[in-house]
């Protein structure tokens, strides 16, 4: 199940694209920030530690193996606009076991820019990428991460309850998932209307 995606992927309004060096000032602009730091497991980012973020990221666009990682950039197609960026990670080769994440620049929410690439990654797992399950996670407090994820229609399966320290205190998370044949059949009844 070898996914080398062909880059652009487009959306609406989006395109999400392998990250260049050119991409470290607008990636530091949002993950220097810690409102955006809050809910993920890296804190907030200096200048150098995001170029070496991107520098790894540049080669993540492919799956093969097992913790394999597609990284992109997402940018507005009428702005050229970095607004976040979107990851895919293969969780299980044998079980065909997807994780979606995203993070976004507060700058540009509330515009569906997440909802959009979100769709773009998981009609890219479903596809080409033939997954039969893909799952995405966060911190129960993270309200707009979560209501993306039921906007997507995909379902909680768990509520993990103190399971882990995370910067210092007692984790609650929220597990989500969604099969392929709930999105196909998702996406076919929208293309239906």
């Amino acid at each position: 199940m070898p996914l080398h995606p062909d880059y652009p992927l487009r959306g609406e309004r989006l395109l999400l694209r392998p990250f260049t060096r050119g991409d470290v000032d607008a990636v530091y602009a949002y993950r220097r920030r810690e409102d955006v730091a809050r809910y993920l497991f890296d804190v907030a980012l200096s200048r150098e530690e995001c170029a070496l973020a991107i520098q790894q990221r540049i080669g993540q666009t492919a799956l093969e193996r097992e913790e394999d990682k597609i990284i992109l950039a997402v940018e507005l197609q009428q702005t050229g606009a970095l607004v976040g960026e979107v990851t895919l990670i293969l969780r299980s080769l044998d079980a065909r076991q997807g994780e979606i994440g995203w993070i976004f620049s507060p700058d540009y929410h509330g515009h569906g820019y997440a909802t959009e690439a979100a769709r773009i990654l998981l009609d890219l797992a479903f596809g080409p990428g033939d997954m039969h399950r893909v799952m995405a996670r966060c911190d129960v407090r993270n309200d707009s991460s979560w209501r993306l994820m039921e906007r997507l229609q995909m379902r909680r399966e768990a509520h993990f309850r103190e399971h882990a320290i995370f910067k210092g205190e007692w984790d609650q998370e929220y597990i989500y998932a969604i099969l392929r044949r709930e999105w196909l059949g998702r996406s076919a009844a929208m293309a239906g209307q």
